[in-house]
């Protein structure tokens, strides 16, 4: 095996994998699946020489570049637009927007103390827990937040799911968190967000019922009390940077109060 041997395996690779990340949980990644099946009996085809098997995936594979465009095409368009953010100029004034109406809506429930918790999607899917609530899919709104949460709708018990930088749904289920050492003063609110950072790499805001206490959850970890401009910039750190900082932003300052699993 030569290096070049080396070096086309390895960008393969990379590709497969990058492929099977941008649709895992969504409804595209059964069909990458039954893809990559054909693929794996094409080249037994070849193997065992089975003649008109091998010519009937020949043909197939002509058009094979036109049927994945269109099968993938939201998971391509997506794609791109991560590789886009690779080198960054800086968040896109959807993504300011976006996070300044979360920022806004959490300050809103924070001065009234309206229990809320929102959620972003990073790379993992999310498929399930969307499932879980009612099917939104809208742009992302300080009003509509607050319409969601407040104590008469009938959505605001549950998660608010942010993919795509759309709302996906409402009213959502979170796995609470076991861990015996969280603190006893966080309510389920506060376990159902460290809770699901400990299954995935979602970002989490939660608003206390009780104190209005401001919190932002990822990897297991949460950190409390919170005003408007470092919850803005950890979101903005945490879901549009390069480097998307993860348990380096969560450290004890004299007015903080940050727990780990």
């Amino acid at each position: 095996m030569t290096i070049r041997d080396v070096i086309d395996i390895f960008v393969v690779s990379v590709i497969v994998y990058q492929l099977i990340k941008i649709v895992r949980g969504t409804k595209a990644f059964r069909m990458l699946l039954g893809l990559l099946f054909l693929v794996l009996l094409s080249f037994l085809a070849k193997w065992f020489q089975l003649k008109t098997l091998s010519w009937l995936f020949q043909n197939f594979w002509q058009v094979g570049v036109l049927v994945v465009v269109i099968l993938f095409q939201p998971e391509l368009r997506k794609g791109l637009a991560d590789v886009g953010r690779i080198y960054p100029l800086g968040p896109t004034f959807k993504e300011t927007m976006v996070v300044d109406s979360v920022v806004e809506a959490c300050a809103y429930f924070a001065s009234r103390k309206i229990g809320a918790l929102i959620v972003f999607e990073r790379d993992m899917g999310l498929k399930n827990y969307i499932e879980s609530g009612i099917i939104l899919d809208a742009v992302v709104s300080e009003e509509l937040l607050i319409s969601i949460f407040l104590p008469y709708s009938p959505l605001h018990d549950g998660a608010v799911i942010i993919r795509n930088d759309r709302i996906a749904a409402a009213a959502c289920l979170l796995p609470l968190s076991s861990d015996p050492m969280i603190s006893k003063a966080l309510g389920t609110r506060h376990r159902a967000a460290i809770g699901l950072t400990e299954e995935t790499d979602a970002v989490v805001v939660v608003v206390s019922e009780e104190t209005g206490i401001i919190s932002i959850a990822v990897n297991g970890q949460i950190r409390r009390d919170l005003d408007k401009e470092t919850l803005r910039g950890l979101l903005m750190d945490l879901l549009y940077s390069a480097e998307k900082s993860k348990l380096g932003l969560f450290k004890k300052n004299d007015n903080q109060e940050c727990e780990a699993r």
